[in-house]
């Protein structure tokens, strides 16, 4: 009798957890999701995108864009509490840079401590927003698979 090993691509990707972890969720693609925050002061430092608020959209739509993308086209299970914590971290992320590197942005100009937590709960927000988009791409892929 041989055992079988579970594949490592599991076929309902969108319901079921990772194999391997009870949780299903891929730490690293979180943390490097997350590390688009960085493109903030990358673009500050860089002069690209100009500033101001065209320059803070373009940010915001291509953070999304890759975020729903990447999840909502890719085999990532938990898409939606993927995202969520994605967005937590980001704003740790922007929370850390801004803390360490000054400038403009959270705590970065002088802003008071206690703007940490909304700042954050609304970056976890906009996460569990982009992870409601991955799930329904997911599911019209799904769809149109059958």
């Amino acid at each position: 009798m041989t055992a079988q090993h579970p594949s490592p691509h599991p076929s309902n990707h969108s319901s079921q957890p990772a194999p391997g972890r009870p949780d299903g969720i891929r730490w690293p693609l979180v943390a490097g999701l997350a590390a688009m925050a960085l493109l903030w002061p990358l673009t500050g430092l860089t002069g690209v995108g100009g500033s101001g608020p065209g320059r803070a959209f373009a940010i915001i739509g291509i953070t999304a864009v890759v975020w729903i993308g990447v999840v909502g086209f890719g085999r990532v299970a938990r898409p939606v509490l993927t995202l969520t914590l994605t967005g937590l971290a980001f704003g740790i992320v922007a929370t850390a840079t801004s803390m360490l590197f000054g400038g403009p942005g959270l705590l970065g100009d002088g802003a008071a401590a206690w703007t940490v937590v909304p700042a954050l709960a609304m970056d976890t927000f906009w996460g569990f927003v982009a992870g409601l988009l991955a799930l329904a791409v997911q599911r019209a892929r799904a769809g149109a698979g059958r």
